[in-house]
């Protein structure tokens, strides 16, 4: 095949010159049709007037950069696939970027044009390459790294720690949090889906040793995609969290990461006033204005192959939820704008 990304419509947002044009003149060799943008402003304008197939981008660009412009994409519900190719040594500025389900990150320099063109490949006919499960297994190019240096691990994990107040999918959302020590404990994860839904996960990383922190940032980057694929499949746009819990049970067996994982899920759709949690291993109250409800906590994630979950559905438009285990105490409070 000649011209193997023919008919196929590539958005490149960068803003160095040089790069931008050789990507330009690689990927038009190739059979694409490319448009450019000097940042992410400038790719939303465009993206107005014509749909891509694939959005190539930096991270570092003035006025809007490519953790903005791909959240923008994603809360808006965009799943266009997005390639990452930046200069960056932040992992953190990586992770920030998996966890919003770009299809994957490739560093500069960019001196193997062929592996560029491999993963060009793999963004837009994906169902030729590799397994979901696959992906997932090489999720961080700085994986091995990350396993070899617990404190490095553990100290990019408290840099992706969710603001204590912040405003996503319409809500209002804050927590509290009482750990026993300074190391890592209950670790909280927040995001949003769209501008409709938000998604929550409090994982005891107290159990597991190393592991613990290391399943953490494992969870922090597929969890969003995870969930997505729960919610495809359903009309009401609520998830099976069931399901998602037992991905998740899976994809630890298969990271080689031993030891007992209790966690906490939670889902809440702003539109419908629908609050789903699910428990394995965490103890949790539930307080809708007085009302209490005890979620019990199941059995950790990691214990056995198959999963044991409590779950509660409750319609409501503010709550708090508590949650403890071995390594805390935390309170997470939402209410609707």
């Amino acid at each position: 095949m000649d011209k193997p990304l023919g008919g196929k419509h590539i958005l490149i947002v960068e803003d160095e010159i040089v790069f931008r044009s050789l990507l330009d003149n690689f990927l038009d060799s190739l059979g694409a049709v490319i448009t450019l943008a000097d940042d992410g402003l400038q790719a939303l304008e465009k993206m107005k007037y014509h749909s891509y197939d694939l959005i190539i981008c930096d991270l570092a660009m003035p006025r809007m950069d490519g953790i903005k412009l791909v959240g923008h994409l994603r809360s808006h519900g965009n799943v266009i696939p997005v390639l990452v190719i930046s200069a960056t040594e932040n992992m953190a500025d990586i992770a920030r970027v998996l966890r919003l389900g770009v299809q994957d990150v490739l560093l500069k320099p960019l001196n193997d044009l062929g592996r560029l063109r491999e993963v060009v490949y793999e963004c837009l006919y994906p169902s030729m390459f590799t397994s979901k499960v696959e992906e997932d297994e090489q999720l961080f190019q700085d994986w091995d790294a990350l396993v070899r240096d617990p404190q490095a691990a553990a100290k990019l994990l408290k840099q992706l720690q969710p603001p204590v107040q912040q405003t996503i999918a319409h809500c209002r959302i804050n927590y509290r949090q009482l750990t026993m020590a300074e190391q890592p404990g209950l670790v909280l994860d927040v995001a949003a889906l769209s501008e409709n839904d938000l998604a929550f996960y409090c994982l005891d990383v107290t159990r597991a040793g190393d592991n613990g922190v290391l399943a953490a940032l494992l969870l922090r980057a597929l969890f969003n995609g995870l969930l997505q694929e729960q919610l495809s499949g359903q009309a009401q746009r609520l998830p099976e969290l069931n399901g998602l819990l037992k991905q998740v049970n899976l994809l630890l067996r298969q990271a080689n990461l031993q030891g007992q994982f209790p966690l906490l899920v939670g889902y809440y759709h702003q539109g419908l006033k629908n609050l789903v949690l699910v428990s394995a291993g965490l103890n949790a109250t539930l307080i809708i204005n007085s009302h209490q409800i005890q979620l019990s906590n199941g059995v950790p994630l990691g214990t056995l192959g198959s999963t044991h979950l409590n779950q509660v559905s409750q319609k409501c438009d503010a709550w708090q939820c508590q949650v403890w285990g071995a390594g805390g105490r935390l309170r997470l409070m939402l209410s609707t704008n």
